[in-house]
């Protein structure tokens, strides 16, 4: 049997934080700071991010950029047309440096800077329309979810309607028999407003459902009810219990629903009953190229590229916003 180890006179026995002095110090790390570390390794996902944050910032900084590299989106150049075929006299569209994306048939207008400008009436209603169906849908969703019984019947059925409602076609004679004025709004605001009420409103039932189904499971955690025996009202549970739990699958839903709204609201200008010209949406520059694609089909590429990098590059983001935001992802 060993003898125990003595000590020198004087000596004291080594405390734990003395030891571990020298070690580095171990921080914890939010739900967030893990969310960025898996999405840091998807590089697909952070292409389409990074794509996403471009076309935002063309958008916004639309009438700089067709300054320094374009001309008015509506100033004609007719000289760059042939009088007879009215399509560009230059090969694939009238390109140059002058003009990045060619010309307009008919009138010459710069493709460039219309595509320009017809990024921000895109963006701008399918943000605010997701934002609209975000709202309407978590609103109804949590409480459905979270009080059942007659509320959630009533809020369920309501879904199940809206979801059957042909959008289209109501979006089709609504904006088509609505006046110049109305609601204070008129012209060009007031048909905005209406394309984002219509694809907003019609829209919130799919979040809605998603909403309703991560509640239904929430409201039975240890934490719901750690809450209600503390005395929390409905009201509290909700915004400061379910709320920040519900934050991921609503963010990742959301970038998938803008894509969406995006080509509604395209399919809407190519029907002409979206923005009227001669404000420049993408859609309404592949209604117009529709008419010349057999003798000048340079004039649908380029809004046709925008919409499908556009959509594309909001999948992809919200693919891979998805799978960081998933727990059991490694």
């Amino acid at each position: 049997m060993s003898t125990p180890l003595e000590l020198e006179p004087g000596a004291t026995s080594a405390q734990p934080e003395a030891m571990l002095q020298g070690a580095g110090r171990i921080e914890g790390r939010s739900l967030g700071q893990i969310a960025w570390t898996r999405l840091k390794r998807d590089k697909v996902a952070l292409a389409g991010g990074f794509v996403v944050l471009f076309l935002i910032a063309v958008a916004v900084c639309a009438p700089l950029i067709v300054g320094l590299l374009g001309h008015p989106p509506d100033e004609f150049h007719q000289q760059l047309v042939d009088a007879d075929l009215q399509i560009p006299t230059s090969p694939f569209g009238g390109v140059s440096w002058d003009f990045l994306f060619g010309v307009e048939p008919v009138n010459g207008r710069d493709i460039f800077s219309r595509v320009v400008y017809g990024s921000q009436i895109s963006l701008l209603i399918a943000f605010l329309a997701t934002l609209l169906s975000v709202v309407i849908g978590t609103a109804l969703g949590t409480i459905a979810g979270y009080f059942g019984g007659v509320v959630d019947t009533l809020i369920s059925r309501a879904m199940d309607i809206f979801l059957a409602f042909p959008i289209l076609l109501f979006s089709l004679a609504l904006v088509g028999v609505v006046p110049n004025e109305a609601f204070g709004l008129k012209g060009e605001a007031l048909r905005i407003a209406l394309i984002v009420f219509i694809i907003g409103f019609f829209n919130w039932p799919y979040i809605g459902r998603i909403v309703r189904g991560q509640t239904l499971s929430l409201r039975e955690r240890e934490f719901v009810d750690a809450a209600r025996s503390l005395g929390a009202t409905a009201p509290y549970i909700l915004v400061k219990e379910m709320l920040p739990n519900l934050i991921a699958p609503i963010l990742v839903y959301a970038t998938l629903l803008i894509p969406s709204n995006i080509l509604f609201e395209a399919a809407l200008s190519f029907l002409g009953v979206g923005v009227q010209p001669p404000r420049a949406t993408w859609g309404g520059m592949l209604s117009d190229a529709t008419q010349w694609y057999q003798i000048d089909p340079w004039f649908m590429i380029p809004p046709g590229l925008a919409i499908f990098v556009t959509v594309l590059a909001f999948n992809l983001f919200g693919d891979g916003l998805r799978d960081a935001l998933d727990p059991r992802s490694r």
